[in-house]
């Protein structure tokens, strides 16, 4: 069975042919996999993008700038949408901004989620509009207080931009376990449309109170770090991809993680960053084929025990 390196060496150069190369890769027409935002019932694909770091480029960099444009035409192409990206991203709002605006403009194919960082609601605002202008869109679908940042205030004032129709969603987020016992409480308390957390085969710790939490009180989940900043790669590195793979339509160790992390009910979406195009098209392949069930997501995690 080929590993993510000889499925890389090929899919690069696939996933720019047309919009369904991933369904047709697996014989399977239709889009890819989506999950519905308990809120609203509007259906987000499973696979999202990140940019942190990864998109931490100078925006008038061309060198630097086309593999992130290919990045995002391979992400739109397989079927994705959600792109999330924060202030504190360094570049990376600015840069997202720059390559949608490409082609008269690809906003519209996107479900955009950015956040707010900061303390005070004035604050807020400057950064939001900021955010507003790097982004080149007036409207975003999704904003989050950024890692428990003044969460009450800002919750507040996220809540108020909603109800004026500045912004389609709030939410909340963190990347570490030690925040899952507060965030489950935020849950349970405030009951955003979505939650940001961290999930991966070798970090479960949000299965045990907060995803059931968010199930429970018709939360959407997005999760980051789904590979553990790549810890993950490095914990399987020369080992061959085991059987049980072909169960679930994955041929990379990639493609197996995500499906690990979608394959739990409470999550709508995760959101690998990467800066690399043919990487992105291994990951967007996750969200097409079978999808593990509770019992095969345990084998998964066995693998890594």
């Amino acid at each position: 069975m080929p590993d993510r390196r000889r499925f890389l060496q090929t899919a690069a150069g696939a996933a720019l042919i047309g919009p369904s190369w991933a369904a047709r890769a697996l014989g399977q027409p239709g889009p890819m996999l989506a999950r519905t935002i308990p809120s609203t019932r509007e259906a987000l694909p499973v696979i999202g993008l990140g940019t942190a770091d990864t998109f931490n480029v100078p925006p008038g960099d061309a060198a630097a700038m086309a593999p992130l444009a290919q990045v995002l035409d391979t992400f739109l192409q397989a079927g994705g949408t959600l792109i999330d990206t924060a202030p504190s991203y360094g570049q990376a709002e600015a840069v997202t901004g720059v390559l949608l605006a490409r082609g008269g403009g690809l906003r519209p194919r996107t479900f955009l989620a950015t956040k707010v960082s900061t303390q005070g609601h004035e604050s807020a605002m400057r950064q939001l509009r900021q955010s507003q202008k790097a982004l080149g869109s007036d409207k975003l679908d999704l904003v989050q207080v950024h890692n428990l940042i003044d969460t009450a205030n800002q919750l507040a004032l996220l809540r108020d931009l909603k109800r004026q129709g500045v912004i389609r969603y709030v939410g909340i987020t963190h990347y570490t376990e030690y925040a899952h016992d507060e965030l489950t409480a935020l849950v349970e308390r405030e009951r955003p449309d979505f939650l940001q957390v961290n999930l991966s085969v070798g970090a479960r710790n949000a299965e045990k109170r907060l995803l059931p939490a968010c199930q429970a009180n018709g939360v959407a989940v997005l999760i980051n770090r789904p590979f553990q900043d790549g810890a993950l790669f490095r914990q399987v590195k020369g080992m061959a991809l085991p059987a049980l793979a072909a169960e679930i339509d994955c041929t990379s160790w990639a493609q197996l993680f995500l499906k690990f992390i979608i394959g739990h009910p409470a999550v709508t979406a995760v959101i690998p960053a990467t800066s690399k195009p043919a990487n992105m098209a291994d990951n967007a392949r996750a969200g097409f084929g079978r999808q593990p069930d509770a019992a095969l997501r345990e084998r998964i995690a066995a693998l890594l025990a």
